[in-house]
């Protein structure tokens, strides 16, 4: 029974994946799913992508990653280690109601947490005005993608 538990969080976690790529792609945003940074790592959305990355003259200032898991429990630690050159890191979850402790941590080491918005009233107060919104990251990946073509 736990393999098929296993078997389902998995496509649970893939689905979720496919249907952010689809809402970025309708937002016309460049990303690159599961592109290799160091130590062969492959954070799943890179922001313009695994080339910029990869380009020493790119800004690391403009790069986006973004992990994406349905669940978080101590697997968003796994996101700070994807992308030694981007300085903050985002994580988008379905989790609802995670604890105040943990949102604390992942804010001090730099995690931003990207929660849908009817998900969030389960959050307290205080992590909500904290917290991103999907739309939220969406417009920051916009900013950083507008910022790269006046740079260029």
């Amino acid at each position: 029974s736990l393999s098929v538990q296993n078997r389902r969080k998995s496509r649970a976690g893939h689905s979720l994946e496919h249907h952010l790529a689809s809402v970025f792609e309708a937002h016309g945003l460049r990303f690159d799913r599961g592109g290799r940074t160091e130590g062969n790592k492959k954070p799943d959305f890179l922001f313009p992508g695994a080339e910029a990355y990869r380009d020493a003259a790119f800004d690391p200032d403009r790069l986006l990653l973004l992990g994406a898991k349905s669940t978080c429990k101590d697997r968003w630690r796994q996101v700070l280690s994807e992308g030694a050159k981007v300085p903050s890191k985002h994580l988008v979850t379905l989790e609802p109601g995670i604890s105040l402790n943990q949102t604390d941590e992942m804010r001090s080491a730099g995690l931003q947490l990207v929660v849908p918005e009817p998900i969030q009233d389960s959050y307290r107060a205080e992590q909500r005005e904290w917290l991103f919104t999907l739309r939220d990251f969406i417009e920051l990946a916009k900013q950083r993608a507008a910022s790269a073509l006046t740079a260029s």
